[in-house]
């Protein structure tokens, strides 16, 4: 190594093989043949001007970066954070894990108040801070860089960062977000209608037998009152007189009151035509499934997923979402 320590008292060369690249210079230092200067860079710079015993924070790439002497390497590190996402917690955890022999760390502001570890690293940039290294204590300088970002005119916040850079990656990003969610909803749509397949030939088919039984009970109601008219004409006009059939046809359609008063008793509704047909459609049609057993809820269910998905798909294909031009929304908005 008593070769290598003429490197301090010479020119900084970084070739990896110094004495054969500049044999005079070699020759006038006497530095052995083959010795190599770039292994003895950091003694080296030993001699500059820099101080080895400072925590420095600078700005590289737009990134902060802290240098810190480590204690039990005597040497420096240095720490490339990031301004939002890393914390102080997370840059103390660094130093332990970079330098085992350190026990204790933390940061103080120069009024010797502790700084909370979920503390940004751009609000501690902000400011000179004290960091607390087992017994030794540093007094860092906050960038200049830092601290012009914090009275910029331009930027006020760095809410405002955020939200451009959310605006940016939606703008970069939407258009391949939306194909892979419009290919989600698609495959989405064909399960469900693969699952949903028997179950829409058991509904049909009890459909259809609910409607037959629903008109043959509405077909009935007109046959009774075509009877009951036949019968009641009979009576007035060849059996009997307005005289006698009077009481009796008041007395029916009394009857027939009463059982539409029944009727809104039972179902608290109003007696419509389509309202009973209905009713009697759903009866005949909920009696029969529980026959063959058919899940009511788990096709509603599905049914329900289905029409979710086509919302869903109708409003990504929506123009606006697309950010289409005008004449091609317009043909959009027709072929729907």
């Amino acid at each position: 190594m008593a070769g290598c320590r003429v490197a301090s008292r010479i020119p900084r060369f970084f070739h990896p093989n110094f004495s054969t690249a500049f044999p005079t210079t070699a020759a006038k230092h006497k530095i052995p043949q083959g010795c190599h200067v770039w292994m003895c860079a950091r003694l080296a710079f030993s001699t500059s001007a820099v101080n080895y015993s400072e925590v420095t924070v600078e700005y590289r790439s737009g990134l902060p970066s802290v240098t810190v002497p480590l204690p039990s390497k005597n040497d420096r590190c240095r720490f490339t954070l990031k301004p939002i996402s890393n914390t102080v917690g997370d840059f103390l955890r660094y130093l332990k894990d970079e330098d085992g022999g350190i026990e204790r760390t933390a940061i103080y502001t120069t009024e010797d108040v502790k700084i909370a570890q979920s503390t940004t690293i751009d609000q501690l940039v902000q400011n000179d801070f004290k960091l607390l290294i087992n017994d030794t204590t540093y007094t860092v300088q906050a960038p200049e860089q830092g601290r012009l970002l914090s009275t910029s005119e331009d930027v006020t916040t760095m809410d405002d960062i955020k939200g451009m850079i959310a605006q940016l990656h939606t703008s970069l990003n939407i258009e391949q977000y939306q194909l892979q969610r419009e290919q989600d909803i698609l495959k989405k749509m064909e399960d469900l209608q693969v699952e949903i397949e028997p179950l829409e030939k058991v509904r049909k088919e009890l459909a259809t037998r609910a409607e037959k039984r629903t008109t043959f009970i509405v077909y009935s109601g007109l046959a009774y009152m075509a009877l009951q008219f036949g019968l009641f004409a009979r009576l007035t006009w060849w059996e009997y007189s307005w005289d006698i059939m009077e009481p009796v046809t008041y007395f029916t359609g009394y009857a027939m009151s009463m059982a539409a008063y029944a009727y809104f008793i039972v179902t608290r509704q109003e007696y419509v035509y389509q309202d009973a047909a209905d009713r009697q459609y759903l009866l005949g049609f909920h009696k029969k499934a529980k026959k063959v057993k058919f899940d009511v809820q788990k096709y509603n269910f599905l049914r329900g997923q289905i029409f979710q998905c086509e919302v869903d798909l109708k409003r990504l294909r929506d123009p606006l979402q697309l950010h289409l031009p005008m004449k091609d929304a317009e043909d959009i908005t027709r072929q729907d």
